[in-house]
């Protein structure tokens, strides 16, 4: 428990103290009722964990499905808007940002969503999606859409923003 709280201190240069980690980081509550959530899962009781996660999703705005694997010292920073699906599996030591997606295509029962490996980083607004492996200490910039396996330590980022100053068809692109 204590490296989980340490990790978030080293890796965030506002946090104070331990207590505010704990008191004021939707990204500790969120893992505290994913931990819940997982734990009743894993004995295929019904109902309970889905609403122990939408409670959850409600308190903190962060969606974790109870069937999700999450290893040691997830860091979730400013966690509004993120959704790990059911079948994500996190390795240790990740850093995910607002409004990141770790989704599936498939409305079939299969292994649909992304395989996190450890001490990878995922900026903020990024959409993992499907059944796709992203190598150890890789980083995903923000607001990148990928859809294909990463290797270890690989980089990418989204397109930049384009400039339409001068069009008349401006609103096709609002």
């Amino acid at each position: 428990m204590f490296s989980f709280l340490r990790n978030i201190k080293e890796k965030d240069p506002a946090a104070q103290n331990y207590l505010e980690i704990i008191l004021c980081y939707p990204g500790v509550h969120a893992m505290f009722f994913h931990r819940i959530s997982s734990f009743l899962y894993s004995f295929k009781i019904p109902v309970l964990p889905r609403f122990i996660s939408h409670f959850s999703r409600v308190v903190t705005g962060i969606e974790i499905h109870p069937g999700a694997i999450i290893g040691k010292n997830l860091f979730i920073d400013h966690g509004n808007g993120i959704v790990i699906g059911a079948t994500a599996i996190i390795g240790d030591n990740v850093t995910i940002f607002q409004g990141v997606t770790l989704g599936g295509f498939s409305k079939n029962k299969v292994r649909r969503h992304p395989t996190i490996a450890d001490n990878v980083v995922i900026g903020a607004g990024a959409k993992v999606l499907g059944n796709i492996k992203i190598g150890k200490n890789a980083k995903i910039g923000s607001n990148a859409l990928v859809v294909k396996n990463l290797a270890e330590g690989e980089i990418v980022v989204a397109a930049t923003a384009d400039r339409i100053k001068g069009r008349d068809d401006i609103e096709y692109y609002i």
